[in-house]
C-alpha cells in the first residue's frame, strides 16, 4: 500500500502583489492561464453583454413540403444566410407541417422567410 502525504502548498494569487515574484500574477505554472501574461492581456474591463443589451428574437414558422433530413438541411442553410439569423432548428414532420424555429437579432419579415424557403426547394409557409 502506498501512502500519500498531504503537503500544504501555497499558490500565488493574482491580486496579492506580495506573492507575485514574476510579475505575471496567478499560480505561475504557465499551464493553466490563471495569471500568465497571455491571460492578463485577454482580460477585458468591458461589461459582459446581457440579454437586455442584445436581445434575440425567436420565431417559429409552420412549413410544408419537407420529407427528409436533406430537406431540413436545405431549409436551415437558406435561413441561416438571412441577415441577423444566428440559429435554426427544424422539427421535421415528414410529409406534414414541420415547425421551423429561427433565432435572429431582429424579427424577420415573413416575405424574407418565404423567399428563403423557395430558394431552398419546394417548401412553403403554411398560413394559419
Amino acid at each position: 500500500m502506498t501512502e500519500t502525504a498531504n503537503t500544504p502548498r501555497t499558490l500565488q494569487l493574482l491580486d496579492d502583489p506580495t506573492t507575485d515574484a514574476g510579475g505575471s500574477g496567478g499560480c505561475g505554472c504557465g499551464g493553466c492561464g490563471c495569471g500568465t501574461a497571455e491571460a492578463d492581456t485577454a482580460t477585458s474591463t468591458a461589461p459582459i453583454p446581457t440579454e437586455e443589451d442584445n436581445p434575440m428574437t425567436t420565431q417559429t414558422y409552420p412549413v410544408s413540403g419537407m420529407t427528409c433530413g436533406h430537406c431540413a438541411t436545405a431549409v436551415t442553410s437558406e435561413l441561416m444566410s438571412l441577415p441577423g439569423v444566428t440559429d435554426v432548428h427544424v422539427d421535421l414532420v415528414a410529409g406534414g407541417t414541420s415547425a421551423v424555429t429561427v433565432i435572429s437579432q431582429d424579427p424577420l419579415d415573413e416575405t424574407q422567410v418565404a423567399a428563403a424557403l423557395d430558394e431552398a426547394g419546394d417548401y412553403h409557409l403554411v398560413q394559419q
